[in-house]
């Protein structure tokens, strides 16, 4: 069982994906994202993309935090449907339409999207299974799609070594949690505006 953890919609149960299908990211892994995604100012008012969202469970907090809009983007047919309940429930506590599924590949979203459309924050947990070459291929579509000071999360095994991240993004910060190691990532242009962030190599989500 996973759940909403702060904000408007905080302690909300959310709908979980069955199966082996997806890989959630734990609540405990969650809290200690969203807190500091919150440090670094870039939730409240974002707008927010989740790619391979899963149930969407990223993406609902966001939008539960104060997130102005959010994407969901998720191509299984099970895990899009429940992401799905899972926005549709949160957009009825908050009253209005902050969190949209999108049930495609993302690839194939980030083709088609309105090219004017942009983001702050973009959330990215893909399985295992997608390599870093798929990775990389994606942040690459993502080049003209950030805003200025944008945030970009990578969630990915902790047991893989670190990406060869495209000479446009720069890593500012990542945080190990057990098995999972989380990446934060901006446009290089902005990369010496925020001396605050550093990098932490280790972290307790406790």
């Amino acid at each position: 069982m996973t759940r909403i953890i702060s904000g408007a919609a905080g302690g909300t149960t959310l709908t979980s994906v069955d199966g082996n299908g997806t890989r959630p990211t734990t609540d405990r892994v969650k809290e200690a994202l969203f807190s500091s995604l919150e440090s670094y100012g870039v939730v409240h008012g974002a707008h927010v993309l989740d790619l391979y969202a899963g149930s969407g469970s990223l993406g609902v907090e966001s939008a539960s935090r104060g997130a102005a809009s959010v994407d969901l983007v998720e191509s299984a047919d099970r895990a899009a449907a429940v992401a799905q309940r899972n926005a549709d429930l949160v957009n009825r506590v908050l009253g209005w339409t902050a969190v949209r599924v999108h049930r495609t590949k993302v690839e194939t979203y980030l083709d088609r999207v309105a090219p004017e459309l942009t983001w702050d924050l973009v959330l990215m947990d893909p399985p295992y299974t997608v390599r870093e070459d798929g990775v990389l291929a994606v942040l690459a579509a993502l080049e003209t799609r950030l805003s200025e000071g944008a945030v970009v999360v990578v969630e990915r095994s902790a047991r893989t070594p670190e990406p060869a991240w495209p000479a446009w993004l720069e890593r500012f910060s990542d945080k190990k949690y057990g098995e999972t190691r989380l990446w934060f990532l901006e446009p290089a242009v902005a990369s010496n505006e925020d001396p605050a962030v550093g990098s932490v190599e280790e972290a307790s989500a406790d």
